[in-house]
Parts: C-alpha cells; structure tokens; sequence
C-alpha cells in the first residue's frame, strides 16, 4: 500500500464512495458517460482539464488531489503550525524514509486514540500508583495468612497471591501490542484486495495442481514442459498447431534449464 492511487483510482473510488453509477454523475456533471468510463481506465491518460476541475468541483476536493500531488482530500490548505508537529516530525515525513499513507491510515483507524491513552498511561506512569497499591493489598493478604496459619513453601493459595502480582512493564507491554495487533490486522484486511499487496497462493496447491496436470499430458518430457508453460500462462494447449507447438519447443530450448533435455531430443531425431 505503498503506492499512490493514480487519477483513474481516485475517480473511481470517489464516485464509488458516493455509490454513484456512470448515469448519475454524468447526469449530475455534464460529462459523457463513455468519457467518464474512460477516465475510470487504468491505461487511460487523456484526461481533459475542464473535466479535472469539474470533478474536483463536483466531489469537493481539490485538482491536485485528483492529479495525485497530495494525499490531502478535504484540507488542501491546512496550515501547517495547526497539526502540532515537532519539526523532527516533519523532516521525517518529507524525507519519504517511512510510509506516509500507512502512517496516516494508522492514526486515523477507530482504535488508535485507544492505543495512544494505553501508551501515555504506560510512559507517564499514570497506573504506577495504583498498581502499587494492588500489589501492597496482595502483599498483606499473604504476609497475614502466612502469620495466622504457616502454611507450606507450596501451599495453593500463598503461590495465587504470589502470581496474582501485576509487573507494570510486562501488563502494559501485553495491552500496546494487542492494540496495535488489532490496526494493524485490520488495515491489511482492508487491502488485502491491493494490486500491490502479495496474492494469497497457497504454494502445496498449486504444486498440486500441476503435477496432476502434467501427469495426464501424454509424450515426451519436453511435450510436458510445453504443457506446463502454457498452464502457467494461461495459454490452452490442447488449441496450439503443430506450428506453434515447434515454434514453443524451439524458444524452450533456449533456456539453459532445458539445454540437457534439448540435446537429448536432437540426438533421438537424428
């Protein structure tokens, strides 16, 4: 997710955002139907620049927004001392060493405020008080029934006070990283559809899946070879002529993973 968005995704998700159809916003902007298609386009680039500041008009943000030189879709002009940054966070940030828009989608998911009171409790030792006092309480309940009844080094209950003793540090640890495991999991959800994003193959499967295809190709290893090349891109080899099928025997035989088998089908012709 690293990625901009080019014009043609930022079109289509504002209009999608809006569960417009191509109708509609061309009823709504004047512009044709097929023109906003073609917008929409991912190989298309000829976008006028009327229909640019129509758009942005029309969805209330601004052109360069559209055009993908800012990321900022409702404050084009906010000013800058009113984000409250440190200026090691802004070089930080136009430096381009982090992900910006990752960042940006962290702070803004509904449980990051949470994570941030979990953090600053933890930092400023807000709990650190309290959690002395549970730990005193527990303390006293032990040394009172160690005094009035002696029990055992490994008596059941003397060992439950002893572990119900909360450790600050490693409490808080747990609680930041479920809160930062739950962002986290739920931004990838949320582009786990991404063309950046890696596919979910499950590699066995598909192993699977070829050695039972080559298996039921009947000829040679090479006619196989073919076979599985053509499966993997997505080439129907049952429709391939003669002609194609010596012509991709001739371009498989360039591979120096195949020369040992390539020489072996020239000796047998000869």
């Amino acid at each position: 997710m690293n990625v901009a968005l080019t014009i043609q995704e930022r079109l289509k998700d504002l209009r999608v955002e809006r569960g417009l159809t191509l109708e509609q916003l061309e009823q709504r902007t004047g512009i044709s139907k097929s023109a906003l298609g073609n917008y929409e386009t991912e190989d298309y680039k000829d976008i006028s620049h009327t229909s640019i500041v129509t758009l942005a008009k029309f969805y209330g943000v601004s052109a360069d927004y559209l055009l993908g030189l800012t990321e900022s879709k409702n404050h084009p002009n906010a000013v800058l001392a009113e984000l409250h940054l440190s200026d090691d966070m802004i070089d930080l940030l136009k430096s381009g060493a982090i992900n910006a828009r990752l960042l940006c989608e962290m702070a803004t998911h509904k449980d990051f405020v949470k994570l941030l009171a979990d953090i600053e409790i933890y930092v400023d030792g807000i709990a650190s008080m309290q959690v002395q006092n549970l730990n005193a309480y527990i303390n006293l309940a032990r040394d009172t029934i160690e005094r009035k009844y002696r029990p055992g080094e490994h008596d059941r209950h003397i060992r439950i006070l002893n572990a119900a003793h909360i450790n600050e540090d490693e409490y808080f640890r747990h609680v930041v990283h479920d809160d930062m495991d739950g962002i986290i999991q739920e931004i990838k959800q949320a582009h786990r559809q991404d063309s950046a994003s890696a596919p979910e193959t499950d590699f066995v499967q598909e192993l699977k899946q070829d050695l039972e295809f080559v298996s039921s190709i009947e000829g040679s290893a090479q006619k196989k070879q073919v076979a599985l090349y053509c499966r993997r891109l997505g080439i129907d080899y049952t429709k391939l002529t003669e002609v194609e099928f010596d012509i991709m025997m001739r371009v498989l035989g360039k591979s120096k993973h195949l020369k040992g088998k390539g020489k072996k089908r020239r000796k047998k012709r000869k």
